[in-house]
């Protein structure tokens, strides 16, 4: 099967995600895998476990409530977000061994490995899925799983303004810190579009796609 690349913009958050709901309760075991790359308007989610008080200070920007797994979070443009629409049962049986486990192991490792191509050390923990750089958070994740296939995936801090995040728990974390990769390499150019094709590359190598079956469109 193939794989789609699909290059969607700055885009708001609820359209995108009923527009995931839909492909997922669509799609049959002859659908194509595919990656949304996609920036979003600004917006606090909240996933299916989230708790009122992890808002702290309510603004005028929006609160959807998601279907993701996890707590609260901010988007915003000049956060990279990778929506990741896989048949988990079919990567199964075409010898792909990912558990949903494997499947947030592979986000966190492709940002792992995108970060260090610019010098920096991130990592995540077991108890709290991200990723991390010197105890701050740069990439939050939650994922659905539905019929075997998952939607979702992750958030990484390009170039952004964080201060929302102040307004939060960040993931229900009081007092956690919120970085992005622009200010820690001091590239005030850096954007998404840079950084975007590292994440895929990445993530697609680590999950054993071979460059024939990935379409970029």
């Amino acid at each position: 099967m193939k794989l789609i690349i699909r290059q969607l913009g700055i885009q708001p958050y609820e359209e995108i995600w009923h527009k995931m709901q839909a492909f997922t309760d669509k799609r049959d075991e002859h659908t194509d895998d595919e990656i949304w790359l996609v920036q979003h308007s600004p917006v606090f989610t909240q996933g299916s476990a989230g708790k009122p008080e992890h808002l702290l200070n309510p603004t005028n920007i929006p609160v959807v409530q998601s279907d993701r797994g996890g707590q609260i979070t901010y988007h915003g443009e000049g956060q990279q977000i990778m929506y990741v629409l896989l048949d988990i049962k079919r990567l199964k049986a075409e010898g792909k061994e990912i558990s949903v486990r494997e499947l947030v192991t592979a986000l966190e490792q492709s940002v792992v490995k995108t970060l260090a191509e610019y010098g920096i050390e991130g990592y995540p923990k077991a108890d709290a899925p991200g990723v991390y750089v010197e105890g701050k958070k740069i990439c939050s994740l939650g994922l659905r799983i539905r019929k075997g296939c998952s939607f979702h995936g992750l958030a990484l801090n390009i170039n952004m303004d964080l201060t929302p995040f102040k307004y939060i728990n960040p993931c229900g974390y009081a007092g956690l810190e919120m970085c992005q990769v622009s200010e820690l390499i001091h590239r005030k150019d850096l954007s998404c579009d840079e950084i975007s094709p590292k994440l895929v590359t990445h993530f697609t190598s680590i999950l054993g796609y071979n460059s024939e079956q990935i379409i970029n469109k």
